[in-house]
C-alpha cells in the first residue's frame, strides 16, 4: 500500500498547480461593465396653436321662431286635425271651433247689408226725381234737401252693413285655426271639446328652416363670447358629424332663476337644411372665443408663429424659460431657451424657440441633465396633458 501510494503522488501535484493557475488568471481578467439602460421620458410632440380657445357647453337644438297658433275668436274646438310633432304646410287647417254661432252672425250680417244696399237704391232713385222735379220748380227747395239728407244716410247706412257683413265673415273664417308658416308642432294647448278664450293657444308652431344651437353660460364666461364668434357643434345623435354655424345672439340679461345667460349659434345654411336635424337634439357646441377680425396674412402669420405647450413642459435656464428638446438623431437631451407669448390654465404659448412636431419633455422636467440619453414614450393618460 505504501509502494502505491508513492507512485501516484507525482500525477497529482501536476494537475493540482494547473488548477490553481487557471483559476489565478481568471481572478487577474476584469469583467466587462453592463451598460446602463436610457432613461424613459414622457414626450408630447409641439403642436402649432390655431389662435383658438374654445369654450365647450351642452346644447340644444331649437327653432328660431316658436309662436303659439290660437283663433282669434271664442268658442267650442269641435276638431284638431294635427297633434305633437306632426309637420304642417302654410295654409294647412289644424283645428275647428263648431261655427253655429258664427254662421248665424255672418247670415244676419249679410241679410242687414241686403234691407241696406235697398234703402240706398231707393233713396238715389228718389233723389234723380227730386232733382228733375226741383228743376222744373215743382218741388221746393227744401223738399230736395230733405232728398239728399236720405240719400246720404241711406250711403252711411249701406257702409255700416258692408263693414259689419265684413267683420261676420271675418268671424266665420276664424272658425278655422290656419297655419301661417311652415314648421312642426311643438307642442299641444288644447283638446277637442273644450271651450277657449280669443287668443287661448291651441298648438306651439316651430318654425321650419330657422334653427339655432341654444346654450346657457356662466356670469363668467358671457363676456368672453361675441357675437359672429366662429362655432361647431357636434350632436350625440350624429356622430363623427361636425356642423358650422356662429354666435348670433348673446342674452342681455341673466334668467332670474338660472343665472345664466342664453346664447344663441346659427348654422351655415347647408348644416340647416340636413334633414337628419331634429328638435330637440342635444350635443355639445365648442365657440371660439379668442377669434378676432384679422386679416388672412397676420392669422396665417399668428399661426405659425405660435407653439403650444403643456404648462408642465416649462423649464428654466437661467432667468430664461426653457424646454427640453429630445434631439431626433441620438435621442440626447437639450435644453433651449424660448419666448412665452401667453400663459394659459393648462397650456403655454410659446412665440419662439420650438418647432411644431419636436418632441418635449412634459413630466420630471427638474430631474433631467443635458445630453442625457432618453427613451421617449407618450403618455400613459394623455388626457392629463390636454391643452
Amino acid at each position: 500500500m505504501t509502494i502505491s501510494q508513492d507512485r501516484r503522488r507525482p500525477t497529482i501535484l501536476p494537475l493540482s498547480l494547473a488548477l490553481a493557475g487557471i483559476l489565478a488568471l481568471s481572478a487577474c481578467k476584469k469583467a466587462e461593465p453592463v451598460a446602463d439602460a436610457p432613461r424613459e421620458v414622457v414626450v408630447l410632440p409641439a403642436q402649432a396653436d390655431s389662435g383658438a380657445q374654445l369654450l365647450r357647453l351642452p346644447a340644444e337644438i331649437q327653432s328660431r321662431f316658436v309662436t303659439p297658433m290660437s283663433f282669434r275668436i271664442a268658442g267650442q274646438v269641435a276638431e284638431r286635425r294635427v297633434h305633437l310633432g306632426d309637420k304642417v304646410r302654410k295654409g294647412d287647417v289644424v283645428a275647428r271651433l263648431d261655427p253655429a254661432d258664427a254662421n248665424q252672425n255672418a247670415a244676419s250680417a249679410e241679410a242687414e247689408l241686403a234691407s241696406a244696399r235697398q234703402h240706398l237704391d231707393a233713396a238715389e232713385k228718389q233723389l234723380k226725381r227730386d232733382t228733375l222735379q226741383a228743376a222744373d220748380k215743382l218741388i221746393s227747395a227744401l223738399q230736395l234737401e230733405q232728398t239728399q239728407d236720405a240719400y246720404a244716410a241711406a250711403q252711411a247706412q249701406a257702409k255700416a252693413a258692408a263693414a259689419r257683413a265684413a267683420v261676420a265673415g271675418n268671424q266665420r273664417n276664424y272658425t278655422r285655426l290656419v297655419a301661417e308658416h311652415d314648421g312642426v308642432i311643438s307642442a299641444e294647448q288644447a283638446n277637442t271639446g273644450e271651450v277657449l278664450a280669443a287668443g287661448q293657444p291651441v298648438y306651439s308652431l316651430a318654425w321650419s328652416g330657422a334653427t339655432d344651437i341654444t346654450t346657457e353660460v356662466s356670469e363668467s364666461q358671457v363676456a368672453k363670447i361675441r357675437v359672429g364668434a366662429p362655432a361647431t357643434v357636434n350632436l350625440a345623435a350624429l356622430p363623427g358629424r361636425t356642423l358650422n354655424g356662429r354666435v348670433r345672439e348673446v342674452s342681455p340679461a341673466a334668467d332670474p332663476q338660472s343665472r345664466t345667460f342664453r346664447v344663441k349659434v346659427t348654422l351655415e345654411s347647408r348644416d340647416a337644411q340636413d334633414p337628419a336635424l331634429r328638435l330637440g337634439m342635444s350635443g355639445e357646441v365648442s365657440i371660439d372665443v379668442a377669434a378676432i377680425a384679422a386679416t388672412p396674412a397676420s392669422a396665417e402669420q399668428s399661426k405659425q408663429q405660435s407653439i403650444v405647450i403643456p404648462a408642465t413642459a416649462l423649464f428654466h435656464q437661467g432667468n430664461r424659460p426653457a424646454v427640453w428638446i429630445v434631439k431626433p438623431a441620438d435621442s440626447h437631451l437639450e435644453l433651449r431657451p424660448v419666448s412665452v407669448g401667453a400663459y394659459g390654465e393648462r397650456s403655454v404659448t410659446l412665440s419662439a424657440g420650438v418647432n411644431p412636431g419636436e418632441k418635449i419633455v412634459v413630466q420630471g422636467v427638474h430631474t433631467l441633465t443635458a445630453n442625457e440619453k432618453v427613451k421617449p414614450i407618450a403618455p400613459l393618460h394623455a388626457e392629463d396633458f390636454a391643452l
